[in-house]
């Protein structure tokens, strides 16, 4: 891919949700220190407001385009226009030589989009993850896909996300195992123990029974099947004495509403407002359980040994199942009660985790080819090996 050597290139980082945030924040360090002569700016479409500020701050990735498309009530309709026109802007503004998204999002998919309007060469971190229905998860599954059609550099977490890709008859030279950036993050982060914000959490980890962390959300699971999660949820807390229950609940109306109707009134389940993501990664650590439909989840639980069932049918993350640090239960009532009732009645033992996902040096082999593309300069990283 490389075209000669030549100095000064712009590279440009989009970014719209938090855990896009968490997981650029490793590229944008490692750019900016590998290649100070590759010019890396930041682009925040603000399709989620909260809790973005804090991982920002966090990690030092101060955005130098705020496009704040957020509108209350938003649809994907509003959320594509508005990045659209807004990254329109950016990019014939900054003149990137190579835009970089993360995931699969709205934000992905447009800025890929934009490049590609814009014959920018455009990089995906985390390119190649395929439940291989359309439908589940919805829509990002489609994101990811649509996204990966338009890239140059695909930058695949994993040996399944390269064989995803190569499956799919990409470039093999163009195809870069990486590892996961939300490792490296995590490794930023993990050791620094910060006090716990949330007070309701804060409480239950320094409290006497055991955590049980529940996130649930995705688009697919609304109506019937979160009603059935949340019935789970019930009673294991019925049947649990010595667990405590702590919901971070989405505010999302189809998920609000049922949580607030089916567990706010029992003692040991907290709904709280969504927490940090020091917070957040405070309670993987602490937690006994994990009940999660979260992607990020799945990749970060690992790190701690913490057991994981996975409220999903399918996952593009298969290596945590095949590693045994999560499994698939979906939304089935009994399922995820047969499942919570044996990790709960069995020790709980840590031991020396390994997570299948990364070794945390994600962020710097993703600059290190980049840099090594657009200004013509050897590679000094290889790429991962699990």
């Amino acid at each position: 891919m490389t075209g000669g050597s030549k100095q000064g290139c712009r590279v440009l980082v989009v970014v719209g949700t938090r855990p896009e945030a968490i997981k650029m924040a490793p590229v944008v360090t490692a750019l900016r220190a590998l290649a100070p002569d590759v010019e890396t700016r930041v682009a925040l479409t603000g399709q989620h407001t909260d809790l973005v500020d804090q991982v920002l701050h966090a990690f030092s990735l101060e955005p130098d385009y705020e496009l704040g498309i957020m509108k209350p009530g938003q649809t994907l309709y509003d959320v594509v226009q508005r990045a659209l026109e807004g990254l329109r802007g950016v990019v014939q503004d900054f003149k990137p030589d190579a835009l970089l998204v993360q995931g699969d999002t709205a934000t992905v998919f447009v800025g890929s989009l934009v490049g590609f309007f814009e014959h920018v060469k455009v990089g995906h971190v985390e390119a190649g993850l395929r439940s291989h229905d359309k439908w589940a998860p919805w829509p990002e599954e489609i994101f990811r896909r649509l996204t990966d059609v338009v890239s140059d550099y695909y930058f695949a977490p994993t040996a399944y996300a390269r064989d995803a890709l190569l499956a799919e008859n990409t470039p093999p030279e163009h195809v870069f195992v990486t590892g996961n950036t939300v490792v490296d993050a995590l490794t930023t982060v993990a050791d620094s123990d910060p006090r716990i914000e949330n007070d309701t959490l804060r409480a239950v980890v320094e409290g006497p029974r055991r955590l049980v962390l529940l996130t649930a959300h995705r688009r697919e699971s609304f109506g019937a099947p979160i009603r059935e999660v949340f019935s789970a949820v019930r009673t294991l807390a019925d049947e649990h004495e010595d667990i405590e229950i702590v919901y971070p609940v989405h505010p999302n109306p189809n998920v609000l509403e049922p949580a607030r109707e089916m567990l706010s009134a029992h003692p040991r389940i907290h709904l709280t407002e969504p927490v940090g993501y020091f917070d957040l990664i405070s309670a993987l650590k602490a937690a006994s359980l994990i009940l999660t439909d979260s992607g990020g989840i799945q990749e970060e639980a690992p790190t701690f040994g913490t057991p994981v069932l996975v409220l999903r049918e399918v996952t593009e993350r298969p290596e945590g199942v095949e590693a045994g640090a999560a499994e698939l239960v979906g939304t089935d009532r009994e399922l995820i009660v047969r499942r919570a009732r044996a990790i709960l009645a069995a020790p709980l033992t840590r031991g020396n985790a390994v997570n299948p996902y990364g070794d945390g040096r994600a962020g710097a082999r993703i600059a290190d080819i980049v840099v090594s593309d657009l200004l013509g300069r050897p590679r000094t990283t290889e790429d991962w090996h699990a």
